[in-house]
């Protein structure tokens, strides 16, 4: 039988199966928040980011910031000091829920058709 010690976050797991309520940690171990939405770039089927549920509100958390996705833990790239550079804000409801607009999303679409457009030139 295994005892884990007090900073034992447990196996790896993909961020496909990373449950809500899941605490984010900083580097140094502080606690920053917890887990609210995984984000995942659909097309490419790549980790793109959480949105981490701080005390100071909805903050997003990129993926090239996040250094292990575990069990127990997600465990950040940077120490707690550096946490309002990297935890970005999400912004109010009100422009999500705008951002979230059927003509939202069809312009979302036409911009990116137009950057592959503009990549495979």
């Amino acid at each position: 039988m295994t005892d884990h010690a007090a900073d034992d976050d447990g196996h790896a797991i993909s961020f496909q199966v990373l449950r809500r309520g899941t605490p984010v940690r900083s580097s140094d171990g502080e606690k920053l928040g917890t887990v609210r939405r995984v984000h995942e770039a659909k097309r490419e089927h790549i980790f793109d980011g959480i949105d981490v549920d701080t005390p100071a509100g909805l903050r997003f958390l990129d993926a090239p910031e996040v250094a292990r996705i575990a069990e127990r833990w997600v465990t950040t790239t940077f120490p707690a000091a550096e946490k309002d550079t990297f935890l970005v804000d999400r912004g109010s409801r009100l422009l999500r829920v705008l951002g979230n607009t059927t003509t939202a999303r069809r312009a979302k679409r036409a911009g990116e058709r137009a950057r592959d457009q503009w990549d495979r030139r």
